[in-house]
């Protein structure tokens, strides 16, 4: 851990400097790959030693799948290699380290690395070997038409900004940033002259990492704080669960798991001031004419603490690995994409048994919620009082499922994993299954796209 912050702040000095004098105006754009890739490598070789040759034989295995496969299998010959040997990794730690966590744990920016990996075959693979008329909007923005080079290979996966905790980008807004393209790119989608301007401002990322490194600090002071001082482990002592009531249990279980976050705030927060600093992550400009650079965001804290789904509350968690298994499975998956997507995350997360309770849990109040909204939802809008009874009640509902449905991802094992439901009756389990027996289920838009473009590409074909 001291490692990690040590890595991370030094990174934040060196994403400075590498704005201000290795800028696409100073340094050509080989100059800046280099840099970007010595520097995540000595980090890499910094924080976990001989560990981090993991991180540099999948890469290197990848290349060569990337240079030698045919582009119709590139991105499923580089998805089961990436996930495969992460998988590997994974099960060492839990046979290997019982359920331990290594001193030098690299299966974080293992994982990271693997997003990356199959993301860019993934769009390689849309760039090169599919048809535009086959691709979604987004998939056409990003699709690879050419293959990259080593050093820019190299670049994208082993960069210093993000080889320690990401987050996972795409590689077309990566390369574009290098070539300094990137704040240019979302400029020119504003109409500058209509706001007085003569000439296309020059955004700097500086206030947004001010205020990044507030967050950064405040989640570090709660997490040293609170996290130690609510465990998890506590909501199965038997003590506990023999002199509290049902209700008073629920209401530690969402301070338990309030506890636990501030430590994904702290590295997501840091990790995108990172990136800022360096001058990538900038994303256009809002509403109100303010420059938004959170293109690499990795979370929403207001919209998590304020979520009123189930659905809103992931969306703004994790987000760009939610991208990423949007990229990767849902949007290519041809049958059952939410229950594969689940599937996909808990494997990509490791092999903790608790992995798999939460994300099988999740793939049944997702259904549940999503029913429940589309049959329900609509009676509530009627009025502003209506209204807000509506979304005080998911809120608390939702909150609710999401610490019954996250807490085997902290406690990992099986054992009190089944204690911690027993002691909890099942309830989201039993409530989820009658709302699902009870609602009728409407067919989602994603179900029905696959015909569409099927029917799409016999026209294009018959012409």
């Amino acid at each position: 851990q001291i490692n990690f912050v040590a890595c991370q702040l030094f990174a934040l000095l060196a994403a400075f400097w590498f704005r201000i004098y290795l800028g696409p105006s100073h340094a050509s754009s080989a100059v800046r790959h280099a840099f970007a890739t010595l520097f995540g490598i000595y980090f890499a070789v910094f924080c976990f030693g001989w560990y981090s040759i993991h991180l540099f034989v999948l890469v290197m295995m990848n290349y060569g799948i990337m240079n030698m496969a045919s582009i119709p299998n590139i991105h499923r010959y580089s998805f089961v290699v990436a996930m495969g040997y992460l998988t590997l990794c994974h099960i060492s730690r839990i046979y290997i380290f019982h359920y331990g966590i290594l001193t030098t744990d690299f299966s974080g920016p293992l994982m990271i690395i693997t997003q990356k990996i199959t993301t860019l075959a993934c769009q390689l693979h849309d760039g090169i070997g599919r048809q535009a008329e086959e691709l979604t909007a987004e998939q056409n923005r990003l699709a690879v038409k050419t293959r990259p080079s080593l050093l820019e290979y190299l670049s994208y996966l082993l960069n210093f900004m993000s080889i320690i905790a990401g987050p996972c980008s795409n590689y077309k807004d990566y390369i574009a940033f290098i070539e300094g393209r990137h704040v240019h790119m979302k400029l020119l989608e504003v109409n500058w002259k209509q706001k007085g301007y003569d000439r296309l401002p020059d955004p700097s990322p500086t206030g947004a990492v001010m205020y990044k490194l507030c967050i950064t600090l405040v989640s570090l002071i709660l997490f040293l704080t609170l996290t130690k001082n609510f465990p998890m482990a506590y909501i199965i002592d038997n003590e506990f669960l023999d002199k509290t009531p049902f209700l008073s249990r629920l209401g530690y279980l969402y301070v338990v798991t309030q506890a636990a976050k501030p430590k994904y705030y702290f590295a997501w927060t840091l990790a995108d001031a990172v990136n800022n600093a360096a001058g990538y992550g900038f994303s256009g400009v809002d509403e109100r004419g303010a420059f938004r650079w959170d293109l690499l965001s990795n979370l929403n804290i207001w919209n998590i603490e304020t979520a009123t789904s189930f659905k809103m509350y992931i969306e703004n968690w994790n987000i760009q690995t939610a991208a990423w298994l949007k990229r990767v499975c849902y949007d290519r998956a041809p049958w059952y994409p939410t229950a594969l997507t689940f599937i996909l995350s808990a494997l990509w997360h490791g092999i903790y048994p608790g992995y798999y309770f939460t994300f099988l849990t999740g793939i049944l109040i997702t259904l549940a919620a999503r029913a429940i909204r589309n049959n329900c939802r609509h009676y509530f809008l009627s009025s502003v009082p209506l209204k807000i009874a509506y979304d005080v009640v998911t809120w608390v509902v939702t909150q609710l499922a999401v610490c019954y449905t996250v807490a085997p991802f902290v406690m990992l094992a099986v054992e009190p994993t089944i204690k911690f439901y027993k002691s909890m009756y099942f309830h989201m389990h039993v409530l989820s299954i009658l709302v699902l027996l009870m609602l009728p289920i409407r067919p989602q838009a994603h179900s029905m796209r696959k015909p569409q473009n099927q029917a799409m590409q016999n026209s294009v074909k018959g012409k």
